[in-house]
């Protein structure tokens, strides 16, 4: 039971704490007769996402089941553009009256939010915020600062402060911003260590073989790789062991897939050393959570982080879930 709560019920506990706090402050509106609640997330491209579509699904299945007078209608996307056009055939054609979204982009689902919360929908957004917050009611996250700041410590102290690392960034979203933004400002009280380059690969294991290819063609040495994904992280390890390099000690990936987490708990590969947490199941606690508030007429707090913390061998146990889909 302890394991259950450290990945999956942190939310859970500090929302319904703050959203306590907020009801006895008079945040209660007049509750809807019945809630329409339209999910915009993401397709099942990588690792991650399709985790994101499997709880979104189990969310629909638990609470329609429980809640007569709510409906859940899920769209996933493949682009910005699709998503865009989603949300205005969740507005027109299902009549929805409170909205989650999982952002594809962060700039070009901005506008497309707000004209959905002009038009009296409550909007939660999660994990890749918008560009604009005021276009949302409420945030739902992991702690993306801690996810950048978690790796770049742990490499510092692996490399004993001296060494070369290149890093593969997600898409370009406010969270991907954060994450890099926090693993350069660790980086930078390491003079000794030099980030040889930076480049977006999607999240995505291809992509990042792809990426991880033009590095060891234009890098002799590297001395450690922040794939920021366990997914890309995959892609990376392909690209070392297809060129048979030997220089790379370290490959940290993150979000505590569950093929990673269990490379740690055995042992498997000495480049895996450590992970840090970030689980795709806050989706499912973000559509529960504004469905059933939003049936109250209750708001959620404006700001919601989920903690990201460093997995080792020691704790892996903690994070390792067989039966989930990531």
């Amino acid at each position: 039971m302890t394991q259950h709560f450290t990945r999956r019920t942190a939310l859970l506990a500090a929302t319904a704490a703050a959203a306590a706090m907020a009801f006895s402050t008079g945040a209660r509106a007049q509750a809807p007769a019945n809630v329409n609640l339209g999910v915009a997330i993401p397709a099942a491209t990588h690792g991650f996402t399709g985790g994101i579509v499997w709880w979104a699904n189990e969310a629909k299945k638990e609470l329609e089941k429980t809640h007569k007078n709510l409906k859940v209608t899920i769209k996933t996307a493949a682009n910005a553009g699709e998503q865009a056009n989603q949300l205005q055939d969740l507005v027109t054609a299902n009549k929805i009256n409170a909205l989650v979204i999982f952002p594809f982009e962060s700039a070009a689902l901005t506008k497309p939010v707000q004209q959905v919360k002009g038009k009296g929908v409550y909007v939660t957004v999660v994990d890749r915020g918008l560009t604009d917050p005021s276009a949302q009611d409420a945030y739902v996250a992991g702690d993306n600062t801690a996810f950048g700041k978690v790796p770049a410590e742990y490499i510092a102290k692996a490399l004993g402060g001296k060494g070369n690392v290149v890093a593969l960034r997600g898409i370009a979203t406010t969270l991907d911003n954060e994450r890099m933004d926090a693993f350069n400002s660790v980086l930078k009280q390491h003079p000794d260590i030099k980030l040889l380059d930076a480049k977006y690969a999607n999240w995505n294991r291809d992509d990042a073989f792809k990426v991880m290819q033009d590095y060891l063609t234009r890098f002799k040495q590297i001395d450690a790789v922040w794939a920021a994904d366990d997914d890309m992280a995959v892609g990376v390890l392909k690209a070392i062991d297809q060129a048979k390099r030997t220089d790379i000690k370290l490959v940290f990936g993150g979000a505590g897939a569950k093929g990673m987490v269990k490379t740690l708990m055995d042992a498997k590969d000495p480049r895996i050393q450590a992970n840090v947490s970030y689980s795709p199941k806050f989706i499912y606690d973000a559509i529960k959570l504004t469905a059933e508030a939003r049936l109250k007429g209750d708001k959620l707090p404006p700001t919601t982080i989920i903690p990201s913390v460093l997995i080792t061998k020691d704790n892996a146990k903690e994070f390792y879930f067989p039966n989930s889909p990531f």
